[in-house]
């Protein structure tokens, strides 16, 4: 660089001039108004979410401790005796007065034969009885014959003994004849009486004797006995558990042999907690849900709340009494009535849950 010029100047390239930047657009309207109307929907939905929640807050009172209820009748014959037919099948739909199942009939046609032939002889005895009070009513009236002859008799031997016609003798026999003559009086009077008693009804406003009343009660127990060898259903329902019906087993009386569910008055038994009972009250709206048919709700109404709780009814009711006690919160059973009837079937024992408006805050 030494044989450079020193005044040799170098010029540099001049750099280009920078664009100049374009002018920013307008800002629409629209989007002013947008953003700011965004702004404010914001805490204005949750303001609304939070009122909402703080209005409802305990109103609504819910649980899933609830089932379908329906009312079972245990059908058990009136009389013993051995199954010679059944007359349903498990599941089958009966209407009331349905035949259910037969008991053989023979023993109680029997029965009933005895019984009348009971009430025949009944009858007979009561007219010979009849008979028999005719005949002390005749020996009564004899007897009271034979006293007034004896008491003439012997009025007659004291006016001659007053005057010395007859012996004391004559006189003391016709006391004796007066004093038997009122002896057979009381005969008869007693067997009259015992004659009347026998063909008596002994009850106010009857006129048929005892002993007939008394076979006809046999007899209409008897006929009565037959009639409930054919064992027919008291309503409308659907048999269940009919397993127990064998055609040739005997079935003793009092024990049950199947089971009737009815088939309307449908409803839910929901265990509430005894802290969600404050406002809860007979008709306030419940909705219902099934876990059966998730798609299913139902609606309904507060019917009765419990007299008890839960542990109260149980079999081995809780003892707290002792030391060891821990506090639980007790559940209380409250009937829900269904309103109207369900597309699906409400089967006894399915599941739900139960949300009852209790209308308060």
């Amino acid at each position: 660089m030494a044989d450079a010029d020193p005044h040799r100047q170098v010029t540099a390239e001049a750099p280009a001039p920078a664009p100049a930047p374009a002018p920013a657009p307008a800002a629409r309207p629209g989007r002013r108004w947008g953003r700011l109307a965004l702004m404010l929907s914001v805490p204005l939905l949750l303001l609304l979410v939070g009122g909402y929640f703080w209005l409802t807050s305990g109103r609504y009172v819910s649980t899933d401790n609830a089932y379908v209820k329906q009312d079972m009748t245990s059908i058990s014959p009136d009389v013993t005796g051995r199954i010679v037919a059944v007359e349903v099948r498990e599941n089958q739909r009966v209407k009331a007065g349905t035949i259910l199942f037969r008991i053989d009939p023979l023993p109680y046609r029997i029965a009933l034969a005895q019984a009348d032939a009971a009430l025949a002889e009944s009858r007979v005895d009561v007219s010979t009885k009849a008979t028999d009070s005719g005949s002390a009513a005749a020996t009564l009236a004899g007897a009271q014959a034979d006293l007034t002859l004896a008491q003439a008799t012997y009025e007659r031997q004291a006016a001659l003994m007053k005057r010395g016609f007859t012996t004391r003798a004559s006189l003391d026999a016709a006391t004796q004849q007066v004093a038997a003559a009122r002896a057979r009086i009381a005969a008869a009077q007693a067997d009259a009486a015992r004659a009347r008693q026998q063909v008596s009804s002994g009850a106010a406003g009857s006129s048929t004797p005892a002993a007939i009343q008394v076979a006809l009660a046999r007899r209409e127990k008897a006929q009565l006995d037959l009639a409930r060898t054919i064992v027919r259903a008291p309503h409308d329902g659907i048999v269940s558990q009919t397993g127990r019906l064998q055609v040739g087993n005997i079935t003793p009386s009092g024990v049950p042999a199947l089971t009737l569910v009815t088939t309307g008055g449908t409803y839910v038994e929901a265990n509430f907690k005894e802290t969600d009972l404050d406002h809860m009250r007979v008709g306030q709206v419940a909705t219902i849900g099934f876990d059966a048919y998730p798609e299913l709700e139902l609606h309904g109404r507060v019917q009765s709340i419990g007299a008890g709780t839960g542990s109260q009814f149980s079999v081995l009711p809780a003892q707290n009494a002792t030391g060891n006690w821990v506090k639980v919160t007790q559940r209380v059973p409250v009937r829900i009535a269904i309103r109207g009837d369900s597309p699906r079937p409400l089967i006894a024992g399915l599941s739900a849950d139960v949300s009852v408006d209790t209308q308060a805050r």
